[in-house]
């Protein structure tokens, strides 16, 4: 079994960033960190992404651009903030990987996924992109969508809860996995419901299938942080980690059903809160402990799409992503990440 233990000083160097004077948020294996222990770590390589290709599959958003058409103003509202907050939080959660779990953590085998999420992360934001490109014309509005942690309260509140762990010398690894676990499971989590409850209206094919590809690589980057969790030989309290949990609940049913409100596409709010909840408890029982909402799912068209689902966003077949822009022909105006130069 794989065993996590506090790094000594005198064994590796601190974090360049990053010093913490907490000796639980530097972590190391016994074995050597050179080499891939497969066998002796195999609990490991089973949850890494299954992709070996960094590129995405083929999207088609031809139709998005007729059913954007057709939507309502607060319809369109909604979409973009939510496509804002995805963008900007991609990079946030990279830049946790980069800067801190990348260089704290020295199993070999951990640091391999975090290499694969860094690529998924920038795969999905350049998705994210895209998408905006896409269904917003207008050039002032698009560069006020993608500062959204700048221009967009409601997305700053998600996005400096998420930074402040980043930057806490004070906090364990073990609080800090729990709390990036929060940010892809139960920020996400809402706003990944919102999008397919359009995908039940029959709307915007491209980005609900996105979508779907998308959720199931933040599921499984969540598992990961829980796989993590559990071999941590010092963890944080179930109490601490109730905290961190019931915190970023609050913030996601704030986000989605005062700031950003559901209504506006005609889901319920009420059923919402509920169901972040349900997503709470869903991770809690993930990382070891009990539940604390104690709620159904209210959603079920939620449960047709789970979020662990085999299929993943790297795991289709390799293509090019296709937009329906200026032009009429959705084969002359796409990006493609496989051109002859």
């Amino acid at each position: 079994m794989l065993q996590l233990v506090p790094v000594r000083s005198d064994v590796f160097p601190a974090a360049p960033s990053h010093s913490s004077s907490a000796a639980c948020s530097r972590l190391t294996c016994l074995p050597s960190r050179r080499r891939h222990a497969a066998l002796s770590h195999s609990a490991l390589p089973r949850d890494r992404p299954a992709a070996t290709s960094p590129f995405p599959p083929k999207v088609d958003l031809s139709k998005d651009i007729q059913h954007w058409e057709t939507l309502k103003s607060e319809e369109k509202y909604f979409i973009s903030h939510v496509l804002a907050f995805f963008a900007a939080s991609d990079g946030i959660v990279n830049e946790n990987l980069v800067e801190r779990f990348s260089q704290e953590v020295q199993v070999t085998e951990a640091r391999c996924f975090y290499g694969f999420q860094i690529a998924m992360e920038n795969i999905h934001s350049e998705m994210y992109s895209l998408l905006i490109d896409t269904y917003i014309k207008d050039p002032k509005e698009r560069e006020f969508l993608f500062n959204a942690i700048e221009t967009l309260p409601c997305v700053k509140k998600k996005a400096d809860w998420a930074l402040r762990w980043i930057g806490d010398n004070e906090a364990t690894y073990g609080e800090r996995v729990v709390a990036f676990a929060a940010v892809e499971g139960i920020f996400f989590s809402g706003s990944f419901a919102s999008i397919f409850w359009l995908k039940k209206r029959g709307l915007m094919p491209g980005l609900t299938f996105s979508n779907e590809l998308i959720s199931r690589d933040e599921g499984l980057h969540c598992d990961f942080a829980c796989l993590m969790f559990k071999h941590l030989v010092h963890k944080p309290s179930e109490e601490k980690v109730k905290e961190i949990i019931i915190n970023a609940v609050r913030i996601e049913q704030e986000f989605l059903t005062e700031a950003l409100p559901v209504k506006l596409i005609g889901m319920n709010c009420t059923l919402m809160k509920q169901y972040i909840e349900f997503v709470a408890d869903r991770l809690m029982l993930e990382l070891g402990f009990s539940k604390i909402f104690r709620v159904e799912n209210p959603f079920d068209f939620m449960e047709n799409i789970s979020l662990e689902g085999k299929t993943n966003f790297f795991e289709k077949r390799v293509g090019e992503y296709q937009r329906m822009g200026v032009m009429s022909s959705p084969t002359e105006n796409s990006f493609t990440l496989d051109a002859d130069f």
